[in-house]
């Protein structure tokens, strides 16, 4: 089981990114950087391939609807190019309140458009003249365009794409299409009666040369006797996927936690904070939701949660250190990894 972290949006970039180069020495294998409607994520990305020497550095996630797919596929391949093979793509769709309301872009057709962005990056790594007639067409049939190939040379010519879902639907797709998966609130006790079914349908379609799906999943991190308290710090960010991250029909994160069991939470939650009662919603999210979906507590503790996700089939535990010594933290992880 590989070992990432997610690059916190909040703060100083650059001390952030200091702290992942520490990170590094104490074994960490890759770093994910989010984009929504922060800082754009390769900037950031470029920086650390230039601050690191071995770890991988991922976008989770790049929404497919705020670029092209061909952009997207030069930015995946310069940043692969920059860091000596070490870019892994991660892509998603995002939801209509980011997409609609801070790119201006409709929200349409999220399984066609992935399906036809990982397809076309694909082939623009392998330099493939590309014409494409789908949702995306290439080159435009009624313009002075021509079929292009990549004019540099990829350092791979198959980059790895990791897709962000969580509905049945996506989920399959990503199953069937994808290198890895980058579920979010991810209980691993839970996970099979909310996935199973979709990921062994995408799995049933899966093209033999492809590798088998990298799942990558896990939660805060802090190992010690006296840390258990540590998982309270979920609890808004929790509420805000729940509650606030999508109108009151159309809020994925809510659809899930319905569908893990919690569904009078999940309604209260909401109801709560569009309301405007946010630390009220905080509170209303179930203490066994936040331990279910953390690493935080005791050793013995962290190393049975460690086995639950490595039982739920994750591949890579993609944590968040927030205990008093997140470096020793890491490194002790690592050592329980292997």
């Amino acid at each position: 089981m590989r070992l990432s972290v997610p690059l916190q949006y909040a703060g100083d970039a650059r001390q952030l990114i200091e702290q992942v180069v520490a990170l590094e020495q104490a074994g960490l294998d890759a770093v994910w950087v989010a984009e929504a409607y922060g800082f754009d994520s390769p900037t950031l990305m470029g920086y650390l391939a230039a601050r690191t020497e071995r770890l991988l550095i991922g976008s989770a996630i790049l929404p497919i609807y705020t670029r092209t797919p061909s952009l997207i596929a030069q930015t995946a391949a310069g940043l692969d190019a920059v860091s000596g093979g070490r870019a892994l793509l991660g892509l998603g769709a995002s939801g209509p309140q980011v997409i609609e309301g801070w790119h201006g872009v409709r929200y349409d057709r999220p399984l066609g458009r992935t399906r036809e962005v990982v397809d076309l990056c694909r082939r623009i790594w392998r330099r493939e003249v590309i014409s494409h007639d789908g949702i995306y067409r290439l080159p435009l049939p009624d313009g002075l365009g021509k079929p292009l190939k990549m004019l540099t040379k990829p350092v791979r010519d198959s980059i790895p794409i990791y897709l962000a879902s969580l509905g049945d639907k996506n989920v399959q797709l990503t199953a069937e299409i994808a290198d890895g998966w980058l579920p979010t609130l991810f209980l691993p006790e839970k996970a099979a009666d909310v996935w199973g079914s979709a990921l062994a349908a995408g799995a049933a379609k899966r093209d033999a040369a492809l590798p088998p799906l990298d799942v990558v999943a896990g939660g805060l991190l802090a190992i010690g006797d006296d840390v258990t308290a540590m998982r309270e710090w979920a609890r808004p960010m929790v509420a805000l996927y729940v509650g606030g991250m999508g109108a009151r029909d159309r809020n994925f994160y809510n659809d899930l936690m319905r569908r893990y069991g919690y569904e009078d939470e999940a309604r209260t939650i909401q109801d709560l904070y569009l309301a405007g009662r946010k630390d009220e919603a905080a509170a209303a999210v179930p203490a066994e939701f936040l331990e279910l979906s953390s690493l935080v507590g005791p050793a013995g503790h962290v190393k049975e949660r460690v086995e639950a996700y490595r039982a739920a089939g994750v591949t890579m535990l993609n944590v968040t250190p927030v205990g008093p010594d997140p470096i020793g933290d890491v490194r002790t992880l690592r050592e329980w990894l292997g």
